[in-house]
């Protein structure tokens, strides 16, 4: 986490011998502590889904999270298009992504419920299902938009801005790091919801409870990455799997640890984008994570199996 935050800092300067611009050092620490908070806020989200599901391939990107508050930013570009404010529109996507995300929330719990608690299959069979359904809105909003919402389309891949509002980074960093104090008091109660519900009831956990608290806080950590950065993908699906994978299974050092990865991940995909320079622009930051991230999960994942199999 150290070595991606000094690079960081390092990449993206006008060369050697050359004078630095006034303010750079603010612009970077801010994208620094931007790239921190998403990455922290992608990796303990994946923790909470898996664990409320029990299945380590949750994420925020399966249950629909991330493409529910993606949908509401995006119409937020729409309504801006039509009053002819387009190039302003990035300053109103705070309240439509978390509205965004809680909607997406509300819909997938609402749906997925069964004797008053959250059945893990539906969950995951109702999230696919509004995840695609917010997905194809979405495009739809973006090709009613003038020039096909060039400016949306790179915030939907993902993308940290320069110049984020201090407020943000302080409201999304004080509601990630309140969630991670949370997560790691209830990492006992997340242990024992590993067992079955009969087993984990009989050792004092109210499931009913407990899963309600999981859902809301993934949404929420949900909501801000996207914020703050747009949808990025594999972070809270990569980053939990890899951390268990070299800490084991209990909850309070999976929280940390994927916080920590998630954070790292972030902070070096955007390292990489500020070196990579190409007659386009910058790459989006998820398409970097996407890339990384996509052959990494296969990988450890193929180690499982094989693991399994012995």
């Amino acid at each position: 986490m150290l070595g991606a935050g000094m690079l960081r800092l390092l990449v993206g300067g006008p060369g050697l011998g050359l004078p630095e611009l006034p303010g750079i050092w603010e612009l970077r620490l801010e994208r620094l502590a931007g790239g921190v908070i998403v990455g922290a806020s992608l990796g303990i989200s994946g923790v909470l889904l898996q664990a409320l599901l029990r299945n380590p391939l949750a994420s925020p990107d399966l249950l629909g999270l991330a493409s529910g508050a993606g949908l509401g930013v995006m119409i937020s570009f729409g309504l801006g298009a039509i009053s002819g404010m387009m190039g302003t529109a990035l300053l109103g996507t705070t309240g439509p992504a978390i509205m965004g995300s809680l909607g997406a929330l509300a819909i997938v719990y609402a749906l997925s419920q069964r004797r008053g608690f959250v059945d893990p299959v539906p969950l995951i069979l109702v999230g696919v299902i509004v995840s695609i359904i917010c997905s194809a809105a979405t495009l739809f909003i973006q090709n009613l938009l003038p020039d096909r919402g060039i400016t949306a389309s790179r915030w939907m891949l993902g993308s940290l801005r320069d110049g984020i509002p201090a407020w943000q980074l302080w409201g999304v960093g004080g509601l990630t790091l309140a969630s991670a104090a949370w997560s790691v008091r209830l990492g006992h109660a997340m242990d024992a919801s590993a067992l079955s519900d009969d087993e984990a009831i009989g050792v004092g956990v109210r499931l009913g409870i407990l899963r309600a608290i999981l859902f809301v806080l993934a949404g929420l950590l949900t909501a801000g990455s996207v914020v703050l950065a747009g949808p990025i993908g594999f972070v809270g699906l990569v980053c939990p799997h890899l951390v268990r994978l070299l800490a084991g299974p209990a909850h309070r050092p999976l929280v940390i640890g994927s916080a920590i990865a998630g954070a790292a991940l972030v902070v070096l995909a955007d390292a990489l984008v500020k070196a990579i320079e190409l007659p386009t622009g910058r790459l989006p930051i998820g398409v970097l994570t996407t890339i990384v991230g996509g052959p990494l999960f296969i990988v450890l994942l193929r180690k499982e199996m094989l693991g399994g199999r012995r």
